[in-house]
């Protein structure tokens, strides 16, 4: 079998959001995916959607033997089991996990794009990536490291590390 890399998108403003993090993390690990590096913990505004709470997001870099569509799959069980509801676009959420890369590559069908469309415009993604893969680089798109350069001071600022809180 071929092992490929992944990344893997976090948040969550329902609920506890910490735990329903660090219990997706224990999650993918039984379902094939084998966490090599996280993000720590970073608080967030609310991008889109209704108002709503301040999220708690993560990035995991990991690897696994499942084509990209089992690994969408995956993602949406572990979803399901913490109580994700699909009612309000960019509505609030008990745990919202989004493939952002598997391996190189492009992807574009009805259920699955990738890379992760918003990836590179999104702090709340790039910052925790760089953050867990200081060399991390988005398909299409170039290094996260100069990604994250890029970003507008005032999406920067809305990302804040937790102090002190490791996702894993």
């Amino acid at each position: 079998m071929t092992v490929h890399k992944v990344v893997i998108a976090l948040g969550a403003n329902l609920g506890d959001p910490v735990a329903a993090l660090r219990g997706a993390v224990g999650a993918l690990a039984g379902h094939g995916v084998t966490v090599t590096s996280s993000s720590s913990l970073y608080v967030t505004e609310p991008v889109g959607g209704p108002e709503q709470p301040q999220y708690v997001n993560a990035v995991v870099v990991g690897t696994t033997e499942l084509a990209a569509l089992n690994v969408l799959d995956v993602l949406q069980e572990i979803e399901q089991v913490w109580g994700r509801t699909r009612e309000v676009r960019w509505g609030p959420r008990t745990l919202d996990l989004d493939l952002i890369s598997w391996d190189t590559e492009v992807l574009d069908s009805e259920r699955l794009t990738l890379p992760h469309p918003r990836a590179a415009e999104r702090g709340f993604v790039l910052i925790p990536w760089l953050e867990a893969e200081p060399d991390a680089h988005l398909v299409g798109s170039g290094s996260v490291q100069a990604l994250v350069e890029a970003l507008t001071d005032g999406i920067d600022a809305d990302v804040q590390v937790m102090a002190g809180e490791r996702l894993t």
